[in-house]
């Protein structure tokens, strides 16, 4: 890496011109270069306020070839160590500048004192052209007395009015103009509520400074839980449902054996550790980090694409694997709209629990038991049971407890909300059952009979119509599987 620094003069502004400096600092980063680079900055004492603004080159590239996209965020006097003791804030590639004081910062970032010593600017060389990436970075330091501390943060309830036992509706993974969405929070709820969800989870990338903006959008009708968006260069993690203020670190990769640390960090904090859309394509989306870590995965993420489906088949496999080891646990599926900004649909998809309470906790409890399924929106609603010839009975999420491998056992999906669907019962031999389409009214009840030894277990896929092939139509919903026989 190659760098170098100016005193400019002064800048003239609002303030008198000695109460401001300027510096701009240089440098070329090449291919090949670390995950991330630390660019110091001394700050004296009598700083009110830093000021940062950067920009980079972005040569061509021949085609198939990546260009230039660096990141950006900074640390303050207490270091770059992992963990995020001097974490100060991160906007990633959304933002040419950010600014941060005592009593004001910019979305992503972090209020509090501007103190005395040697803060560095973290950049992220997200790719590099084969031409190198060169820089250039102003920083601004503005002196004065600090400004008057924001008030101590006021995070929303972990609890909300509720139904008590019921069905809820959410969405995990929403990110608004605190990282790179371009919604405010309330835009954000306003849509939620429309979408007809119950509850969501704030999940900005690398950074939870959003955490204290949404109090005020929160109600007795909507469970505002707090996360982040973990987003490594080796796959992306939510964070669902933390502690306020918990700051997860995102700098390594699967080679550094580092993961583990940061997901018991957020159960520690009281989340759930969810890896997000496992197959996107995004440079660095893919999951590399194994899913033995995980509480729940993301299978189904925005609008419904070819590597949901990879994902749905990966999570399948691993439930034919677990039923193989005869393993007690398994991995149940989530789906979220990652929804950033217009025309992006807060909701779709949602994930449908079954929870005790619209609270933080029973809402946990019942994504980490599976007692959930997936719906493309709030018209879509099922009921999916399993009941055994003696009037056993277990529903999304449970085990049905049989005597015998032969014991009969029916299959029950209700379904409203989806028009022409097929219904698919999925076991781990794979399909094994397919519906006429629904009618137009999207209502109908579809029954299937097996046995323990024939099916180990059996979800359900409400799929759309597909116009020529055998390719099966996208989801409009599907659930988590009920387990049969004795584990």
């Amino acid at each position: 890496m190659f760098v170098t620094g100016a005193d400019a003069a002064p800048t003239v502004g609002s303030v008198s011109p000695a109460a401001q400096e300027t510096k701009t600092v240089r440098g070329t980063l090449p291919t090949g270069s670390p995950d991330f680079v630390y660019v110091p900055v001394e700050v004296p004492s009598g700083v009110r306020e830093i000021k940062v603004a950067y920009t980079y080159d972005r040569p061509s590239v021949p085609a198939g070839t990546v260009g230039n996209a660096l990141d950006i965020g900074i640390f303050d006097e207490r270091g770059t160590e992992l963990g995020g003791r001097g974490f100060r804030g991160w906007s990633g590639g959304a933002r040419t500048e950010f600014f941060l004081r005592a009593d004001d910062a910019t979305p992503g970032y972090l209020p509090g004192p501007v103190r005395e010593g040697t803060w560095h600017i973290a950049l992220g060389p997200y790719t590099v052209s084969p031409q190198g990436l060169s820089y250039e970075i102003t920083i601004t330091l503005t002196y004065g007395e600090q400004g008057v501390a924001v008030p101590p943060p006021v995070y929303p309830p972990a609890r909300a009015k509720g139904r008590g036992r019921a069905w809820y509706r959410g969405d995990c993974h929403l990110h608004s103009w605190y990282s790179d969405g371009r919604r405010t929070p309330a835009e954000i709820a306003a849509l939620a509520r429309a979408a007809g969800l119950d509850f969501i989870n704030t999940s900005e990338h690398n950074t939870h400074a959003s955490h204290a903006h949404w109090a005020d959008v929160a109600g007795d009708d909507l469970l505002v839980m707090l996360g982040e968006e973990v987003t490594t260069r080796n796959g992306h993690v939510v964070a669902l449902g933390t502690d306020p203020g918990t700051f997860v670190d995102w700098r390594y990769r699967a080679r550094d054996n580092r993961f583990g640390e940061y997901a018991r960090q957020i159960r520690r904090s009281g989340g759930l550790v969810v890896p997000a859309h496992p197959h996107a394509t995004c440079i660095g989306c893919n999951w590399k980090f194994g899913f033995g870590e995980a509480d729940a995965v993301e299978v189904w993420n925005g609008p419904f694409t070819p590597d949901d489906e990879v994902a749905l088949a990966e999570w399948d496999g691993g439930l034919v694997a677990g039923v193989r080891s005869r393993s007690v646990s398994w991995l149940p599926a989530m789906g979220n709209s990652d929804a950033h900004r217009a025309p992006d649909v807060v909701g779709h998809p949602q994930t449908v629990v079954l929870a005790e309470d619209l609270s933080r906790e029973a809402i946990q409890e019942g994504i980490r038991a599976g007692r959930s399924y997936v719906a493309e929106s709030k018209n879509v609603s099922l009921a999916f049971t399993a009941t055994g010839g003696e009037g056993e009975h277990a529903g999304i999420g449970e085990r049905l407890e049989v005597a015998a491998g032969d014991a009969p056992v029916t299959v029950r999906l209700e379904a409203t909300g989806a028009p022409r669907c097929v219904v698919r019962f999925v076991t781990d031999q794979g399909v094994l059952f397919t519906s006429a389409p629904l009618p137009v009214a999207g209502a109908g009840i579809v029954e299937w009979r097996t046995t323990p030894s024939y099916a180990a277990y059996v979800r359900t896929e409400l799929r759309h119509e597909t116009a020529v092939g055998p390719l099966p139509g996208a989801l409009a919903a599907f659930t988590n599987p009920i387990f049969l026989g004795r584990a």
